[in-house]
């Protein structure tokens, strides 16, 4: 429902008064939003805010000084290059990943097409630790593809590279999720359209596919590496744990809590939570950039 709403006059210099044009008020017809706003507030309130006000608050135990002591260590500094780096990675590599294998459970029809489907489930009710000790007998010096790659070279388990498979693994559900739905519903008839004005294949999927699965790729990119960047079960195992060579963040917070350096701990889970904002924000922004370039 909407009303009209007076507005002020102006009053011009010379005296003259010119009413201003009236403007429409909007409301709007669903009802609760007081009690929806509330129950989004006290939410956001009790369960996000209020731990990570105690979180950010922890640190201060050892003054200004302590926290930059502590975040400037070279093994810490490490660590969360380490985490934040290779989530980063993982996560751009999720991404064409993801589209293939969304594109190919849903435009296809093949014999296991549903098995398949329920497989790519699979990281997210496998327990961290169980995904960690399958990835490293794997990807292990004497495990069937660790072996194969270390005859030409390549260390897969206990180098960053195992930390980088882990990531993908626990984070490519995330992307396919993300962008199967949104694939589905996307109308055939203007792909039909540009193929009939002489549109390749290849330019079909760079003009009209892929900029309107756009917004949901990046929005599955944003999960895998918020989920990257936190994750420790299945990394743990695979990574061998070496100071400033494979040492990941979560790690050195557990480390630093057993020596009963609460505050350290705090100080650098506050820096991840601080990166990984300003991180979510700007992929965010972009996402919402592309959703609004691909309405126009």
């Amino acid at each position: 429902m909407t009303d009209f709403v007076a507005s002020p006059p102006v009053i011009r210099p010379g005296g003259t008064v010119r009413p201003r044009p009236r403007r429409w008020k909007e409301h709007s017809i669903l009802p609760g939003f007081g009690l929806s706003l509330g129950v989004t507030l006290i939410y956001l309130g009790l369960i996000v805010l209020l731990p990570l006000g105690v979180l950010a608050m922890r640190p201060w135990e050892i003054g200004l000084d302590g926290i930059v002591r502590t975040l400037t260590d070279a093994r810490v500094a490490a660590a969360l290059k380490i985490t934040f780096g290779i989530s980063f990675l993982a996560a751009l590599t999720n991404g064409p990943l993801g589209l293939l294998i969304a594109w190919t459970l849903t435009r296809y029809e093949f014999p296991g097409r549903r098995i398949m489907d329920a497989l790519v489930d699979l990281p997210f009710a496998l327990p961290t630790a169980v995904a960690g000790i399958a990835l490293t007998t794997l990807y292990a010096p004497t495990g069937p593809l660790g072996a194969l790659a270390a005859k030409i070279g390549i260390k897969t388990a206990y180098s960053p590279l195992g930390i980088f498979i882990a990531l993908v693994f626990i984070g490519l559900p995330f992307v396919v999720r993300s962008i199967q739905p949104v694939l589905q519903d996307l109308d055939r008839g203007v792909e039909e359209a540009a193929q009939t004005l002489g549109a390749t294949d290849l330019q079909r999927i760079a003009y009209v596919v892929i900029p309107a699965l756009g917004p949901a790729i990046l929005s599955g990119i944003s999960l895998a590496f918020a989920r990257a960047v936190g994750e420790y079960g299945s990394v743990i195992f695979i990574a061998g744990n070496m100071p400033m060579k494979t040492e990941i963040a979560p790690l050195l917070i557990v480390i630093k809590l057993e020596q009963y350096d609460y505050a350290g701990a705090a100080a650098i889970g506050v820096a991840m939570v601080a990166i990984s904002f300003g991180a979510l924000i700007g992929m965010n922004i972009l996402q919402m950039a592309l959703a609004r370039r691909g309405r126009t």
